[in-house]
């Protein structure tokens, strides 16, 4: 089991207290961690669940596909879409 610590930008900082998320995983790739992350978060507002499905994983360094691995220092941030003019 890894501990990873995921820190939320965004709307998703209103849904989570402390804007971060600390879990234990087996997850190896951001995919699988994407998918368990989604799980625990059934309780969340139906908008914020959405949210999370079109967000990017990023390491300190890189955003991350769902097929990268997790970074091995387990800290991730989870970057909503964004829009501008």
């Amino acid at each position: 089991m890894t501990t990873v610590h995921i820190e939320l930008f965004g709307a998703l900082r209103e849904v989570v207290p402390g804007a971060r998320i600390h879990t234990t995983t087996e997850a190896r790739t951001v995919g699988e961690l994407r998918a368990q992350i989604d799980a625990e978060s059934a309780g969340w507002p139906a908008q914020a669940r959405a949210l999370l499905s079109r967000s990017a994983f990023a390491s300190t360094t890189t955003v991350l596909r769902d097929s990268d691995p997790l970074p091995d220092d387990g800290r991730l941030a989870l970057l909503p879409p964004v829009s501008g003019g």
